[in-house]
């Protein structure tokens, strides 16, 4: 079930994949290593883990280059900050223009949380290659995730039953076995991973980022954050606002909601983006093949759905395509515009019993890999943000606010409501209602909306320029579609981002791309 701020680029990535190791947590000792001036042992990248999502290891660049991995220790605790350490997985291509030119490093997080850097930046390196010249590219598993003291929860097997239960109790019975089910997954999670599951919050993970900036040699922090990466931006600008050096938050979370409110809006947003899928299809001259008007593309989708709580059909073998899965793959399929027409395809299969394209669409967003195993993505995503959120509901709860998220979304409200659960009895209390963000002090930040962003809705930009403070955030606004704004391509948009991160020229209050 989707909760806010769900994995970007790692999703996005293994969706194009398939459509055309974890360390131990404690894996340091109580030595008495300087943390700040540790020295990274950079060397050729290995293919990533099974919990980075596997596959092989990254191809080298255009020209040649090749990438490069590291670790980097950081405290277990940072509140004993000379105890225990844990290894951080970084990768970095180092920056291909002149050496005099250089600025320095741009850490880049994607989003998640639970998404690997180490994995996400190598996939969409070629986006950034002009930021490249005078950059060197670093990206990093948070902890939790992937080879940084990766989170572990339940096993290949019991995440397929996990990813097929039905996320959408209509009676007692099925409220009972969804709440037994979410028990078991956490049970299991703090089982596997008590020692981590504390020390996940945002706050320290962009701490470890203050402590990147040191062992990088950077005086500032260079850092581009999309999607949950402007949350992780945005608390680090807190923490540490006179280290913030240029810094661009793309697909932005609002900082000001509750995890209710999130889900909320999220789904506000995916229904926004299914209603622009719709008018898009049926206004081609070539029609719709999945119906001839916008409202019977939802109308049919709505079918679908229906009939498949009952009936689930054929999805990969030997899994059925569950009212479950299929509403995740259309989910997924909203991410981006260019997915559009896989969910056009989909669709279509569906209709005539066929659901592999969903299902590939679902496994996508779970973290699925091709040879059925799955990467840590969603264990680490649900580790965070538990970590990170203080609210904690019942199905009471959630029964009282169903009219509200069936008004927002009749596809999707059910859905995101439900899921507001899978922080419950979890092992750790959440920290806050919503992470502080204000950075009095700080640098300049370029905040891009997306006005048509289904997962972090548009409105979110505004709220993070305001609560980073007077001064401090700078809004730009795109027009288009899909999650984020720099992936578009859009020239306009990458002009803006370009400009600031290159040249540190600040782009004009309320300038709007189209």
């Amino acid at each position: 079930m989707p909760t806010p701020s769900r994995p970007r680029a790692a999703a996005l990535a293994v969706t194009a994949a398939l459509l055309s190791t974890s360390l131990a947590a404690c894996g340091g000792s109580e030595d008495d290593v300087d943390l700040p001036s540790q020295k990274l042992s950079w060397k050729d990248c290995p293919a990533p883990a099974d919990s980075q999502g596997g596959g092989d290891a990254p191809s080298p660049l255009p020209g040649g280059a090749q990438w490069q991995c590291a670790t980097m220790k950081a405290p277990l605790d940072w509140g004993d900050p000379k105890g225990r350490t844990i290894d951080l997985a970084l990768i970095r291509a180092k920056a291909s223009g002149d050496k005099d030119k250089r600025i320095g490093s741009l850490l880049f997080n994607f989003g998640g949380p639970g998404g690997s850097g180490v994995t996400s930046l190598p996939a969409f390196a070629t986006d950034y290659a002009k930021l490249r010249t005078r950059y060197d590219l670093v990206s990093f598993d948070p902890r939790g995730v992937g080879r940084s003291a990766g989170v572990e929860c339940e096993s290949d097997k019991e995440l397929d039953e996990y990813f097929q239960q039905d996320s959408t109790p209509d009676d007692t019975a099925e409220r009972t076995r969804l709440a037994a089910t979410i028990k078991s997954f956490n049970n299991t999670c703090e089982k596997n991973s008590g020692k981590t599951l504390p020390h996940v919050r945002t706050t320290d993970a962009a701490r470890d980022m203050d402590l990147m900036r040191q062992a990088l040699g950077d005086d500032k922090l260079h850092y581009f954050g999309i999607s949950y990466g402007t949350e992780l931006g945005g608390v680090y600008a807190h923490l540490f606002p006179r280290h913030v050096g240029r810094a661009v938050f793309d697909g932005v979370v609002d900082p000001t909601q509750n995890s209710e409110q999130g889900s909320l809006g999220q789904a506000e947003g995916f229904q926004l983006a299914l209603d622009n899928y719709a008018k898009d299809c049926t206004s081609k001259d070539e029609g719709c093949p999945v119906g001839d008007t916008p409202e019977e593309v939802k109308e049919k989708i709505a079918k679908l759905l229906e009939e498949l709580e009952d009936e689930p059909i054929p999805g990969i073998f030997p899994r059925d395509l569950t009212q479950t899965a299929a509403t995740n793959g259309i989910a997924q399929s909203l991410y981006s515009q260019d997915f559009w027409e896989y969910l056009t395809e989909g669709l279509q299969q569906a209709y005539d019993g066929d659901g592999k394209v969903l299902m590939m669409l679902s496994d996508s967003m779970n973290g699925r890999n091709e040879d059925g195993t799955y990467s840590n993505t969603q264990a680490a995503n649900v580790a965070i943000n538990c970590a990170d959120d203080k609210s904690r509901y019942t199905a009471e709860d959630v029964e009282a606010k169903l009219p509200e998220f069936r008004a927002a979304s009749s596809l999707f409200g059910d859905y995101l409501a439900w899921g507001m659960l899978g922080c419950t009895g979890w092992a750790v209390d959440g920290a806050a209602d919503h992470p502080d963000v204000s950075a009095s002090g700080s640098a300049p930040i370029v905040v891009v909306g997306n006005t048509g962003d289904p997962a972090t809705p548009y409105e979110g930009a505004r709220k993070m320029v305001e609560a980073l403070g007077d001064g401090v955030g700078v809004e730009v606004t795109y027009k288009g579609q899909g999650h984020g704004a720099y992936d578009s391509g859009n020239k306009c948009v990458h002009a803006a981002v370009d400009s600031y991160l290159l040249d540190g020229k600040v782009p004009k209050e309320g300038t709007v791309c189209s």
